[in-house]
């Protein structure tokens, strides 16, 4: 039988010295945690909080049942298989804002790598940019992806809800597409509780570390890959990745030029003649 995640743990092991975070919430179900952290961060727009802050907040639950993803993607995972947490961050400059989504993949590669094998059982997490997780120990498939929203809360004040799901406990015949894994199919089996408090130990370090930038590059398997870049108008970019360049975006060779392409600009970045498949689906 599958255990609830057990939120006075997680909220020992956070709500505490040495580490920024105020309050973890948790919901036993619930439609969307980023929504619901978005919901906390228009209390102090509208003045009704009861503190000055929202920042270093995380609403967790057991069964997200309307998660969203990227360009309002959806989808649903059995009750307790899974991590469905949002943290409230501070937002940087805006030149440097999209790198809080690229970091927060690295937290969870950080998270993922030092649970397992903590676990006994290490598996060696990789990044596709911008930061989805996958596993090479399943062929690359996608463990985990993180969708970031921007939000407002008064007198030109700007927070991040930084949002993530990590596969945990599903079967394969629970995953809702060929492309997707997770931890126990790569043969990992971790307490959720400790994956949680681990990739929440690892956020804020890695936002306040600026060398976690170069690790990031080191950890994100794109760069030098052949890839095709769809973008929302419709079109197709297809060139070989160079680098991810000081902004966060991703730098692609097409017909002998470079551009840059951020995240908020590509619908899906897919392999392009990658016989290896090591960027992933």
């Amino acid at each position: 039988m599958r255990e609830s995640l057990r939120p006075d743990r997680i909220r020992a092991a956070l709500v505490t010295s040495g580490q920024p975070w105020q309050s973890v919430e948790f919901h036993p179900s619930i439609g969307s945690t980023n929504s619901r952290a978005i919901e906390i961060v228009s209390t102090y727009a509208a003045g009704l909080a009861p503190t000055d802050s929202p920042l270093w907040r995380v609403v967790l639950t057991d069964d997200q049942t309307g998660g969203r993803g990227r360009l309002g993607r959806s989808w649903q995972v059995p009750p307790r298989a899974s991590i469905a947490v949002s943290a409230i961050v501070p937002a940087p400059g805006p030149e440097v804002l999209a790198w809080v989504s690229l970091l927060a993949g690295l937290a969870l590669v950080r998270a993922v790598r030092a649970v397992t094998t903590s676990a006994g059982a290490p598996v060696g997490a990789r990044l596709k940019w911008p930061n989805d997780v996958l596993l090479p120990a399943d062929d690359g498939r996608k463990v985990a992806g993180i969708l970031c929203e921007l939000t407002g809360w008064g007198q030109g004040r700007y927070a991040v809800v930084v949002g993530a799901g990590v596969n945990v406990d599903q079967r394969r015949d629970e995953l809702p597409v060929d492309t997707a894994t997770s931890l126990r199919l790569a043969g990992a089996r971790v307490r959720r509780d400790d994956l949680v408090i681990a990739y929440l130990r690892e956020l804020p370090a890695v936002l306040q570390d600026r060398s976690a930038r170069e690790e990031y590059r080191r950890t994100c398997t794109t760069p030098g890959s052949q890839v095709r870049v769809h973008l929302p108008s419709g079109g197709l970019a297809e060139g070989r990745a160079v680098r991810v360049d000081d902004s966060g975006a991703l730098v692609v060779e097409v017909a002998g030029r470079e551009q840059a392409f951020s995240a908020g600009d590509v619908v899906h970045l897919r392999p392009g003649g990658d016989p290896a498949g090591m960027i992933g689906p």
